[in-house]
């Protein structure tokens, strides 16, 4: 469902290549969630190549105090990400949506080099193209040091699990 559909377009005499992410807005509360389960799935595989696929190739992101425009931005900052946040798994909840917007809560885990565990608590707004690309992310996020032991997410959440909310602590 999260692979990039690409069509030919006939427009004056011209072949044109467009991308498709399905599910395309104006999302249902059931194309939402199968919004939100795509991009957590994509996120878990900490593949910077296959997420910037998701995006617009001029997406404008704000992520904490970063300002990213555009695929190869969006590869560059991501690889460092998963760079120093090692072992990274993600759970996101849907919140709210309209049209062709999706506002998400989001947790993630991972460690630094020297084996520190962090817990990653923030909120998302998202903006979708007619095409289901996201042209626009913004991100708030907080990280809170945690004990190993501490720990919730051990890898991409089961399908058994898909649409279950994350607990807000």
């Amino acid at each position: 469902m999260w692979r990039t559909q690409t069509h030919d377009t006939l427009e004056k005499g011209w072949f044109i290549m467009t991308e498709s992410r399905p599910p395309l807005p104006p999302f249902t509360l059931q194309t939402a969630i199968e919004k939100v389960q795509a991009a957590e799935d994509a996120w878990n595989t900490r593949d910077p190549e296959r997420v910037a696929q998701a995006y617009t190739a001029d997406s404008q992101w704000r992520n904490r105090d970063v300002h990213i425009v555009g695929r190869d931005q969006i590869v560059a900052f991501l690889t460092r990400k998963w760079q120093r946040e090692l072992d990274y798994v993600l759970r996101k909840s849907l919140w709210s949506f309209h049209d062709n917007r999706i506002a998400v809560r989001f947790q993630y885990e991972c460690h630094d080099a020297s084996g520190q565990w962090y817990r990653s608590y923030g909120n998302e707004q998202w903006e979708f193209t007619a095409s289901g690309l996201m042209s626009r992310r913004e991100a708030c996020i907080n990280d809170v040091a945690i004990d190993e032991s501490e720990r919730r997410y051990f890898g991409p959440r089961p399908k058994s699990e898909y649409g279950d909310d994350i607990p807000l602590w």
